[in-house]
This record gives C-alpha cells, structure tokens and sequence, in this order.
C-alpha cells in the first residue's frame, strides 16, 4: 500500500482546545520546516499566549519572550546567529496589540525573519477578551454587546498595514477553514521561510484562525462563522511579493 501522508517528526500531540486550528497552523510550520531539512537549525520564538502551547508541540529549538516582545527577540537571536532559521509564531492579541510596536520596527527594518501571524479575533489565553482583531458587533468578555466602532475603534488589518512599509518584501493572508486554503497556506508558509533562507528579508504571513472556546461555539459552527464574517473582513491572498536581498 502507497504511504499517502506521513507525520512530521518535529510535531508531537496537539496541545490545543478541541476544534482549534493553532493546531493545523503548528502542523503546517512544521512539515516545512522538515521538507525543506531547515528544521534542525530553526529557533522559534513564543511569546505569551495560546502559541505558547507549541512549547509541547514543536519539537524544535525554542525561545520564550515576553508578551509582544517575539520580533525584538527575534532580532536579536537572527543578528547573533545569522545561519539559523528564526521565526515568531503569534496571536492577534500579542502582535496586533501590546506588540504593535515592536512588529512594526522589525518589519520597517526588514529583519531576515519569518512571522507567522495566527489570527482568531479575540484574546484565546487569558480568557476571551476584545482584541485589536475583534470584528464589528462581535462579543466578547469585554464587549458583552458587541464590538462598538463608536467607543473600540474598528478591527485592524495588520497585513494591510505592514504592506505600507518599504522593507517587507513578502505579505501575505490565508485562512486554515478548509482544506483548500490549508493547501495554500502551506505553500506561503513555505514561500516566507525560503526567503529567509535566500537572505531577502522580512516575510510575514497571517493566518486566520478561529476560536470554539471563546467564541462559544462548536467547531464545525465555527468554521461556518468565519467564511460568513471573518474571510469576508481580512480578505485571502498575496499582498506584497517582492525581490528583496540583503
């Protein structure tokens, strides 16, 4: 019998709620890094949140930063040790908010670094708070009734945002509801770690997630959930493709 599919050797159970698609994000990271025999010299970067869990995951060197602080770290360990692969693996909460700062100085510096951006629209962790990803009229434990545009601003389109900088050559979004688009989000995950490999600068890749938990629902609704609202907001695609090289 013809072996289909194999298992990556770096991943080991999942550590994620039921239903959650960190898990197929982790899976993903994973099986490139070992296709493209990278995995034995790649550092991944964890700050808090519900990536944090790759810490029993991702059978790979591993560094913990505080919160927000992955792209700073990340810096530093790709400057220091420039031949390994270095890469950050984030939520909405941490990026998009308390790290907003520090992702934008990485990606307008055009750091040699992958970032991988999981983006479910609400705080996962510390328990189902708004964040800056939270779409219109979602609720939330902090916006009961809803995201009120009037008093919480509108959710932030960070692909969007990092695609403004010059130094980013490669931006892109997909989402992990289907196997369609997890079949296209492996190949960007893949396009965003051989540009680091051949030395052409910052890649940053968003992948839209869900959450059942703190979403409140089932998995399969959650799915469901995403296609309406989320994809419809945080459009799929390549926004920023260019010949970088430093």
């Amino acid at each position: 019998m013809k072996n289909i599919y194999k298992k990556s050797s770096i991943i080991s159970e999942n550590a994620f709620c039921p239903g959650c698609l960190h898990g197929v994000a982790s899976k993903l990271i994973a099986e490139v890094l070992e296709e493209l025999q990278i995995h034995q010299k790649a550092i991944c970067v964890l700050p808090v949140g519900c990536g944090t869990l790759n810490m029993e995951s991702l059978k790979l060197d591993r560094v913990v930063a505080a919160h927000g602080r992955a792209p700073a770290v990340a810096t530093g360990l790709k400057r220091s040790l420039p031949d390994n692969i270095v890469f950050t693996y984030q939520g909405d909460g941490d990026l998009a908010s308390i790290g907003l700062a520090e992702i934008i100085h990485a990606a307008n510096r055009g750091e040699n670094i992958t970032v991988i951006f999981v983006n479910n629209s609400i705080y996962g962790m510390t328990g189902g708070q708004l964040a800056p990803t939270t779409l219109v009229q979602q609720q939330s434990t902090t916006s009961k009734f809803g995201r009120n545009t009037s008093t919480m601003g509108y959710p932030i389109k960070m692909a969007e945002i990092i695609t403004q900088l010059e130094s980013p050559t490669l931006v892109a979004r997909q989402s992990l509801d289907s196997p369609r688009n997890i079949i296209a989000a492996k190949k960007i995950i893949r396009r965003a770690f051989e540009n680091q490999m051949n030395h052409k600068g910052f890649s940053f890749v968003e992948l839209l997630s869900n959450c059942p938990t703190n979403w409140k629902m089932k998995p399969i609704d959650s799915l469901d959930w995403m296609r309406s609202n989320v994809i419809p907001y945080f459009e799929l695609g390549i926004l920023k493709d260019v010949e970088g090289g430093k």
